[in-house]
């Protein structure tokens, strides 16, 4: 799988709630880098993401995702499922061996 197919992967899986196959797409040390927090661990992020996170009734509006090698990039807006925007993001994976090692994400 391309790594820009990985990445798209990783949006679906996080806006169907499908959390398996969200697990499967990270790497064990997976870290994502956010303006809130840092969560670290493919573990700690899936609970986070099924349990803990403030809104799950979300969709992620890809606009663009591009790059190469182990870096591929994101540029969307995350809204809600009736299509009201609550904000734009770029997010910056590093994906390696079909696997998303660390995510960061910037927010407007």
């Amino acid at each position: 799988m391309d790594r820009r197919d990985v990445v798209r992967e990783y949006y679906d899986a996080i806006d169907r709630g499908d959390y398996e196959r969200l697990a499967a797409l990270l790497a064990p040390e997976f870290v994502h880098r956010r303006p809130d927090r840092t969560l670290e661990g493919r573990d700690g992020f899936v609970a986070f993401m099924r349990d803990d996170r403030p809104r799950t009734d979300t969709e992620h509006v890809l606009a663009e995702v591009c790059g190469g090698d182990e870096s591929v990039f994101a540029r969307g807006r995350l809204r809600t499922r009736d299509g009201d925007a609550l904000f734009g993001f770029v997010d910056a994976f590093r994906v390696v061996d079909g696997r998303i090692e660390s995510l960061t994400t910037y927010t407007d």
